[in-house]
């Protein structure tokens, strides 16, 4: 009977592992699909060189930004729009705006920040903001957005 009562509760661990697996490999496909298509489409397009970052940015309208070098050499962020095929394509070179770390130092520095959760650039309705997000040390969940171009506040969405 002990046998049995192994071999089920195994089964069950490896079942419901298994599970998990597929479920989470399912639900990141879509986005790993549109980030691949377009980091192709970015260097197809002959906008990069290189590649070295990529991620979806949901804003008013969703974005994959996708980072990395052009011809020149020089440190470059491209926005593909994901669902509408006749918007442009925007993009900005890194040297011009704020950097990563200086809109972290931005929040770090008026906020108290416990955690920060994600960095990510894209694209609002005044241009293009820094996307920062943190928890507090409340453990609250903060979003804050900070101007590309000069460093500044935009919005900022606190303690939920």
């Amino acid at each position: 009977m002990k046998n049995w009562i192994k071999f089920f509760t195994i089964f069950l661990l490896i079942l419901s592992l298994s599970i998990v697996v597929i479920v989470a490999w399912k639900s990141y496909s879509p986005f790993y699909s549109s980030e691949k298509d377009a980091k192709q489409f970015v260097i197809d397009a002959d906008k990069l060189v290189t590649v070295t970052d990529t991620y979806v940015y949901n804003g008013k309208k969703p974005y994959v930004t996708v980072i990395g070098t052009d011809k020149a050499g020089k440190k470059k962020a491209v926005f593909v729009p994901k669902d509408d095929g006749k918007a442009k394509l925007e993009e900005v070179l890194m040297e011009d705006g704020t950097s990563e770390k200086e809109a972290l130092s931005v929040v770090s520095k008026k906020d108290n920040v416990k955690e920060i959760l994600h960095t990510k650039l894209g694209i609002e309705e005044p241009g293009v903001v820094w996307e920062i997000t943190y928890l507090n040390q409340e453990d609250k969940l903060n979003y804050v957005y900070i101007m590309f171009e000069n460093g500044q506040w935009w919005k900022r969405i606190l303690n939920l």
